[in-house]
């Protein structure tokens, strides 16, 4: 099947499934959930292949140390995966709520629904567990999806979508073609050609695959091309307090998007060397004054900064970040209020790690991706983010020449 046919078939399906109930829905996912758990190791199997051919490439320089960490599906991901699923199911459906009921006049009634987006393509990199997470997310808001991993996890991204769309077949009631899966580069060419059909590109992976996007469509696109995440140390914080958040937001997962890569340090910080000592205890690698703040490590490296103040601060993170999370360690309330205020980022925190930008630890359920867009969806994008609104306006014969000729009156009257 050539991709236009994909996604002709995909339109066709978002148009079905747009219109099926919640319960059945529901269905479905605890369905896969349960099917994936059974097929646990059928899955790691495949992903073992996937390991040894990228350790090949690590060894020859093709492939990042980072990317073959993300590209590691292990019992907890897999834990964490599954439940996901099961957590979205659970969720209050995102279509067909009620986000504005206003009466323009007796009998007219103006009604802001919510509702599906329609056919979403979903390119990413490396991260196997995306295939599962997306899936669902698009399900539970009656989206369609085609799908591109990278070929890096071919093996496990195949397992995944294929024991998911045999689930699917045997749910009676549930269309064809919801989710789809290509592979080629050709494929992601034909993709950004195809606005007659698809209504949104969601790019995860790294820079350079977020730009290439970007430039090549006329599709939106959402998503974020760097993760350069900052922690403030602020003169009053706690010294055991920053070490522990600081040592989480920088080794817990150094390869995600969310991990911390400068950390700025208050002048009048009393503990500073206490401080760094402390981190490179923990084996983070401390760089002072780098080429370029610019820059995301994805390792164990941390750029650090003395600043002269929280105002130097925030100045330093918003020439320099990315706009996706951003924090604050302090004991002053006004102090993090402002930082929260002023710092333009998806994610301001006051005294938690910035590990914590997650669809899944924000109850999400799990997510398609963080957006450092200012348009429909930022931050982690999860249910609310997959849905657009329509207006729905129900009258009883009425005409608009009866208001211009003054016959009859708006009066604009609010609902809920």
């Amino acid at each position: 099947m050539d991709f236009e046919n994909i996604a002709k078939s995909a339109k066709s399906a978002a148009l079905e499934i747009a219109d099926i109930p919640a319960e059945l829905k529901n269905q479905a996912l605890f369905e896969i959930a349960k099917e994936l758990e059974n097929n646990k190791q059928e899955i790691f199997e495949a992903n073992k292949k996937d390991l040894e051919a990228a350790e090949k490439l690590v060894e020859l320089g093709e492939l990042s140390q980072s990317t073959f960490n993300r590209l590691k599906l292990d019992e907890n991901k897999m834990r964490d995966m599954i439940q996901g699923i099961r957590d979205i199911a659970k969720l209050e459906d995102p279509v067909n709520k009620k986000l504005l009921v206003r009466e323009l006049d007796t009998d007219l009634t103006l009604y802001k629904v919510s509702c599906p987006i329609g056919v979403l393509g979903i390119i990413f990199e490396a991260r196997p567990d995306v295939i599962s997470q997306i899936s669902s997310l698009a399900i539970k808001s009656s989206n369609a999806v085609i799908l591109k991993g990278g070929k890096e996890s071919v093996n496990t991204n195949k397992t995944i979508l294929s024991i998911i769309n045999s689930t699917l077949d045997k749910i009676e009631g549930f269309p064809k073609n919801v989710l789809q899966q290509v592979f080629s580069r050709d494929d992601v060419a034909e993709m950004l050609k195809c606005d007659k059909y698809i209504n949104l590109i969601i790019p995860r992976g790294g820079n350079s695959l977020v730009k290439f996007i970007k430039e090549n469509t006329k599709i939106p696109v959402l998503g974020h091309a760097d993760g350069i995440c900052h922690i403030f140390v602020d003169e009053t914080a706690d010294l055991n307090m920053a070490v522990k958040i600081i040592i989480d937001a920088k080794t817990q997962y150094p390869s995600a998007c969310n991990a911390v890569e400068t950390m700025l340090i208050h002048e009048n910080f009393p503990d500073k060397d206490k401080l760094l000592a402390a981190l490179q205890l923990s084996e983070i690698k401390l760089i002072d004054n780098p080429d370029t703040w610019a820059f995301e490590h994805g390792d164990t490296t941390l750029a650090f900064k003395t600043v002269s103040g929280l105002d130097e601060a925030i100045e330093h993170i918003n020439n320099y970040g990315s706009g996706h999370t951003d924090s604050i360690i302090t004991k002053s309330i006004e102090n993090a209020e402002k930082f929260m205020n002023k710092v333009d980022s998806a994610g301001v925190y006051f005294n938690a790690s910035t590990r914590f930008a997650d669809g899944f630890r924000y109850g999400f359920g799990a997510e398609v991706g963080i957006s450092t867009n200012k348009t429909h969806a930022r931050g982690p994008v999860g249910l609310e983010g997959l849905t657009i609104y329509k207006y729905k306006l129900i009258g009883n014969g009425h005409i608009v020449k009866d208001y211009v000729e003054g016959t009859k009156q708006f009066h604009h009257k609010d609902l809920i």
